[in-house]
This record gives structure tokens, sequence and C-alpha cells, in this order.
């Protein structure tokens, strides 16, 4: 479990996530007054859905990562997928996304 997350975290951080290449952020998309960067995560021949969501509040920018179980073959699947998965996070959650006030952290 432990090696997933770390390698979780170095694809959301434009690391090599398995060997097979970084997991870069894709074309941004505004939602809500929110930016989300899709950053699937590639597991063998497989993208794990996965992303970023910033909040610009003055001059803070405050992300919130994202991480789920879907998988898929091609990365703009992925991409596809993770925009919608990030949307979702944003109806549900709303204002509480970032209710803490931290600058990064979970979805």
């Amino acid at each position: 479990m432990a090696s997933f997350v770390t390698r979780l975290l170095k694809g959301l951080s434009g690391g090599s996530s398995t060997g097979d290449g970084p997991a870069e952020r894709g074309e941004a998309v505004v939602y809500k007054e929110l930016v989300i960067h899709p950053a699937p995560v590639r597991e063998g021949n497989q993208w794990r859905v996965a992303g970023v969501i910033v909040k610009q509040s003055g001059n803070v920018e405050m992300e919130r990562t994202f991480t789920r179980a879907d998988t898929v073959a091609t990365r703009e699947e992925a991409e596809a997928l993770s925009v919608r998965k990030a949307r979702q996070i944003i109806d549900e959650r709303g204002a509480a996304l970032f209710g803490d006030g931290q600058a990064t952290g979970r979805a």
C-alpha cells in the first residue's frame, strides 16, 4: 500500500509513477470558478483516474488532489474521466472542499 501511495504522489507532482513515465497534468478546465487539472497515473498498460482541483483566493492558491480506483486503457479516456470525477467532487463538496483553509490536501 505504501508503495502505491508513493507512486501516486510522485505521479501527481510530475515524477515517475511506475517507471512508465511521469503523470503530467493535462489541459486545465475551469468549472465553477475552480481549475481542474486531470493528472492520470500510468499503471502498467492502464491509466488510473486522478487529478488536481485548484482554487485561487487572492494571492493564495489552494490545491486538492484526488485519485480514484477507476482505470482505463488510454490517457485520453483517463483525462476525460478525471475531469468528470473532479466536477462531481466539486458539486458534492461545494465550499467544504477548501473549508479547512490549507494550501494543499486531498479531495
